[in-house]
């Protein structure tokens, strides 16, 4: 059985069940800023947020544990 290339096509906002807040906003781009610069590992990561912003879960430094706790919690939001 052979697929259209169109039926495989994920809607950008297929598992979103709310729009994003602003903080959620804010890190996604942050996030998109370090990769398109060419960070790509963690601790460089960590490091892009920390100079960059936006601030960690309660205005924190961001720290590699901090980052993927947040990222597990905005998942499971």
């Amino acid at each position: 059985m052979s697929h259209h290339p169109a039926a495989l096509y994920n809607d950008t906002h297929q598992a979103r069940s709310k729009a994003p807040t602003s903080y959620e906003s804010l890190l996604g781009d942050a996030i998109e800023r370090a990769f398109g610069s060419g960070i790509h590992d963690l601790d460089a990561l960590v490091q892009y947020l920390n100079t960059a912003g936006p601030s960690g879960p309660n205005g924190q430094a961001w720290t590699a544990e901090t980052y993927q706790q947040e990222m597990a919690r905005l998942a499971a939001a």
